[in-house]
């Protein structure tokens, strides 16, 4: 089936979490962009909406949107789901059933990609929705999961 929509989450997937930072993201004195965000979200973007998935604790989605605006990412960013506007973490699969009635599409037609297994991925995976684990360190992948080592690759294997 055909993917219509990619999720993404945020810190340590599109934009780098800096630990030594706190409050929103988007008044930091600097941010980071993951290598090859830019790219791989303009590609995305060409077949299908990119939306961000997150369970950001400091930032709201304007906030958000402004953080992505200073990493030169916002115009591929369609919505942006979160605490504030979805009411739960994404751990919970209800989470991502929210998001597929706000898309208004099978989950087969949606992908997510999230650096964390648990936080991301099988939550997704328990709803249907495709998961790709984005593992830059190269752990083990367990069974059946997709796995990418960089967000190039993703853009190439899609």
């Amino acid at each position: 089936m055909t993917i219509l929509h990619y999720l993404f989450d945020w810190g340590d997937t599109l934009m780098m979490d800096q630990l030594d930072q706190v409050g929103p993201m988007c008044d930091w004195p600097t941010v980071k962009v993951v290598a090859g965000a830019q790219a791989c979200l303009a590609r995305l973007s060409q077949t299908a909406q990119c939306h961000i998935a997150t369970n950001a604790q400091y930032s709201n989605q304007q906030q958000i949107r402004q953080a992505l605006k200073r990493g030169g990412l916002d115009h591929y960013i369609k919505d942006i789901y979160c605490f504030e506007n979805l009411g739960m973490i994404k751990t919970h699969p209800e989470y991502y059933k929210k998001i597929i009635t706000k898309l208004g599409v099978p989950a087969a037609q949606i992908r997510l990609v999230g650096d964390s297994l648990t936080r991301d991925v099988y939550p997704a995976l328990a709803v249907g929705i495709d998961g790709i684990w984005f593992n830059p360190q190269q752990l083990p992948v367990p069974n059946k999961v997709q796995a990418v080592e960089s967000l190039a690759q993703l853009a190439v294997a899609t």
